[in-house]
């Protein structure tokens, strides 16, 4: 019985020939295949510039510092995900303000945003969780009332749209993660999209050490090492050649998980709504009490079938000792804290077969019946 696993890369010989000719090339680190990247991500996202970085968190780190956040500010978001949403925040010497999630989507609660606004708000930053993006409309009419900036962390959402437009072209600037997991990727990397030129220069700039990009050796400003390699760009390229095809496929897979899942009591499906098409970084399901076992027990009895699955996330940053100490504490975020203890994200990659996916429903569906 093979193994169903909760994520898959795909890398064939189109890759492997891509880093031989970067190899071959004796380019190998920020070159012409990182502004190749560059250009051509922004076609396809929709916007005029995008910025290549070695990480999805220098992205988010480059996004907030090209918007102007930096020291006293406050940046608004969500406890419900990876710590690298909220970390470059206060590597800006700002302060992340949680506000809690939405029941059904699991992005920001976006009627509990204003609420959390301060003299000091300067962004928000909403994450586009598990492949879903945020109410966007809301959140850019709330910017737009208190004259703040917003930051999309689109690092789970290549390819994700919301009315019709991509992620990453759906506020001042977007953020996407490059890492082996994501549906696009290049092992580590990542891309900060904007239609701001200033934004774009100021990234930039922050990504070579603070250094004017007129080469001169002139440091404007504080920056890092983040630079993207020609060797990475040259295995995402290729990735986002083969990104629509694996959309496609996943939103083909996570149909199937829909129809087929539908009715199980204690067993609390993904919403999709009109102006959403998700990307499917994850399917998220929920066990909750009326599920006849725990959420750990879901996950022992799949494993024992060589069905493997994720929990994202198993605590909301607020109950970390990191940000315990702006003052957070159990109960600010009742609707996080419960869903940290009910998510299981399942298998809805790309490389599924058919085969598989009609196993793990009918084994989801036999430990329902307590079998």
């Amino acid at each position: 019985m093979a193994k169903i696993v909760v994520s898959k890369p795909y890398l064939d010989n189109k890759e492997r020939k891509a880093v031989m000719n970067v190899l071959k090339s004796g380019m190998l680190a920020q070159g012409p295949k990182v502004a190749e990247l560059e250009k051509r991500f922004a076609e396809k996202v929709g916007t005029k510039f995008c910025v290549a970085l070695n990480s999805g968190t220098a992205a988010i780190h480059a996004g907030l510092y090209g918007l102007g956040i930096g020291n006293g500010d406050e940046v608004i978001t969500t406890p419900f995900t990876f710590v690298a949403t909220a970390n470059p925040a206060i590597m800006l010497n700002a302060k992340p303000v949680f506000v809690d999630v939405d029941e059904k989507t699991f992005n920001i609660d976006v009627n509990k945003i204003e609420g959390k606004i301060t003299s000091k708000t300067k962004a928000i930053l909403p994450v586009h969780l598990y492949g879903r993006c945020s109410d966007m409309d809301s959140i850019n009419e709330i910017a737009k009332k208190h004259n703040l900036v917003v930051l999309e962390d689109a690092c789970q959402s290549h390819n994700a749209k919301y009315k019709g437009k991509f992620a990453g072209n759906l506020a001042d600037a977007g953020a996407f993660s490059l890492y082996a997991t994501k549906n696009m990727m290049s092992g580590e990397g990542g891309l900060l999209t904007t239609n701001s030129e200033e934004v774009c220069e100021r990234a930039k700039r922050f990504r070579q050490h603070g250094m004017r990009q007129s080469g001169d050796y002139a440091y404007l400003d504080l920056g890092y090492n983040y630079r993207l390699t020609d060797v990475l760009a040259s295995i995402a390229l290729v990735q986002l050649n083969r990104l629509d095809k694996f959309t496609k496929k996943r939103q083909k897979n996570a149909k199937y998980l829909l129809k087929n899942l539908k009715g199980i009591k204690g067993l609390i499906l993904p919403v999709i709504d009109k102006d959403y098409e998700p990307c499917w970084h994850q399917f998220t399901i929920r066990i909750t009490s009326e599920f006849p076992i725990t959420r750990e027990e879901f996950i022992a009895k799949l494993k024992e079938q060589d069905i493997f699955c994720g929990v994202y996330y198993p605590k909301p940053l607020h109950l970390h000792p990191q940000f315990q100490k702006f003052g957070y504490k159990e109960g600010d975020f009742p609707v996080a804290e419960k869903h940290a203890k009910e998510v299981v994200s399942l298998p809805v990659h790309p490389l599924l077969k058919k085969e598989d996916l009609e196993r793990m429903v009918n084994v989801v569906k036999l430990i329902s019946e307590g079998k």
